[in-house]
């Protein structure tokens, strides 16, 4: 099985310095396309309904059959929400009935309990993450009935080794609610801001004072969470480079130890929600971009390492420590620094990646109760990975992790010669190169300080599915 690439080498010095970014914006006017974030390769929008229930079963049985299993990343999706944020394009199911969590908590118990017996003998996690909708739309004591489930169905890493991270809105949490997260288990917590801005708060339908949110972050490092986190976005309706930099100085202020800086991308027709925004409110292209550059510019100052994509981290942080070891990873939560793990999804929704394989669950929470009452787990389509895309895989990891691919690792790891079997790749990396996204050489593709901010584009050169099947429907890449 082709499924890891080699230590790589290290890179020339003048090419490998760590979190400089430049931006030039009319580079990126330019550039800046629709295409994949890269979460996964192939991307979720290529799975196939093709995959099921036993298609996943197999692929625990290769890993049975291989030996040596990884350990595990977990995720849980918790899909409820008490109020609708108009931008958000996640899964999620706005509602005050509770008894909905209750049902539901029910089921991702069992679906939980199955994959804890699949993977009996080899089920340590050593990552575990809980997303939404908003996990802390569950109570206090849901919440700890949860984790102890999860410990029993699991063997979990101790807390000095295993990441155990939970997305929070902190209008829902209260500084007690902290304490007891930490004590269940949670070591690292991220909190959704957007904006601190009033008028920007009120456009979007969430209004979360600074207060609030300042007062849930003294209580995590009171508790002794290892990691705070923060998520912006840029591009709302209201937005200006004024509003922005307010936000900006009071983040810093706050000194969280990441922060994501999303750009809101806009498309009410897949997302109902987003129609409730005023278009006329929205910022224009040059406004966003002036925006994104006065991120990078103010955090870069305050001390933070730009990792990539959308994140911002502390020199100190397992995020840059693991970019500067060669150790970052990147999947459906983003980057992390558990690279060598297995990733098992539960929820409406959730997508495993275990072994060369994709498994996404079912969207809907008839669905999802309907192949659990069946003593099946939901799975409604996926991928199994050939060469091709495992290789394709790990050159867009490496891409968009490092900003560098060293030739010879790829060729150690596969049956291949590199510019050989990318020979039409190559003549797209040398038009990128004329615009000063990429530096190639006969041992390395180097990406430039101004082709980091424009990383997918470099990664969709390797993507074969885009070449044959034209983009579905993703973002702008900047």
């Amino acid at each position: 099985m082709f499924d890891a690439v080699p230590a790589t080498p290290a890179a020339p010095a003048d090419l490998a310095v760590q979190g400089a970014v430049e931006f030039d914006a009319d580079l990126i006017a330019r550039l800046s396309r629709n295409g994949p974030r890269y979460t996964s390769y192939p991307t979720a929008d290529r799975f196939s309904e093709s995959f099921g229930y036993r298609d996943f079963l197999h692929a625990v049985a290769d890993l049975r059959t291989r030996g040596g299993a990884k350990p595990l990343s977990l995720y849980l999706h918790i899909p409820f929400c008490d109020t609708v944020c108009y931008y958000c394009a996640c899964n999620k199911i706005v509602t005050k009935n509770r008894d909905k969590a209750v049902t539901y908590l029910g089921y991702l118990k069992r679906e939980a309990e199955m994959q804890g017996r699949l993977f009996a003998g080899m089920n340590e996690v050593e990552q575990l993450h809980l997303g939404g909708g908003t996990p802390t739309y569950l109570s206090d004591a849901q919440m700890e009935d949860l984790m102890a489930h999860l410990r029993r169905c699991f063997r979990f890493a101790p807390d000095a080794v295993g990441e155990y991270s939970i997305e929070i809105d902190p209008r829902t949490v209260s500084a007690e609610r902290v304490h007891s997260l930490r004590r269940q288990g949670f070591n690292r917590i991220s909190l959704g801001v957007q904006d601190f801005d009033p008028d920007v708060q009120c456009a979007v339908n969430r209004v979360q004072p600074e207060a609030q949110t300042r007062a849930v972050i003294a209580a995590a490092r009171a508790a002794g969470f290892r990691s705070v986190s923060i998520d912006l976005i840029y591009g709302l309706p209201k937005q200006t480079p004024d509003t922005m930099r307010a936000t900006l100085d009071k983040v810093i202020a706050a000194a969280p130890d990441r922060i994501a800086v999303y750009h809101y991308a806009h498309m009410p027709r897949l997302f109902k929600p987003q129609r409730r925004i005023d278009e006329a409110d929205m910022p224009d292209s040059d406004t966003k971009l002036r925006m994104l550059q006065l991120c990078i510019e103010r955090l870069t100052a305050a001390g933070y390492v730009y990792i990539g994509m959308d994140h911002f981290a502390r020199p100190d942080d397992d995020l840059a420590v693991a970019q500067g070891q060669g150790r970052l990873h990147r999947n459906f939560q983003g980057y992390s620094t558990h690279a060598d793990t297995d990733l098992v999804a539960c929820g409406v929704s959730a997508i495993s990646a275990v072994g060369a394989t994709y498994s996404q669950n079912v969207k809907t929470l008839d669905a999802y109760y309907d192949a659990l009452d069946r003593n099946e787990l939901p799975v409604a389509r996926g991928a199994r990975l050939s060469m091709d895309d495992v290789l394709r895989r790990s050159v867009i990891q490496k891409l968009m992790c490092q900003f560098e691919l060293s030739v010879d690792a790829i060729e150690q790891a596969f049956p291949i010669v590199f510019h050989a079997y990318f020979a039409r790749e190559m003549e797209q990396l040398e038009a990128l190169e004329r615009d000063g996204l990429v530096e190639l050489g006969p041992d390395w593709i180097t990406v430039t300080t101004k082709g980091r901010l424009l990383i997918r584009n470099v990664c969709m050169v390797f993507d074969r599915y885009l070449a044959e099947r034209g983009p579905a429907s993703h973002s702008r890449t900047v």
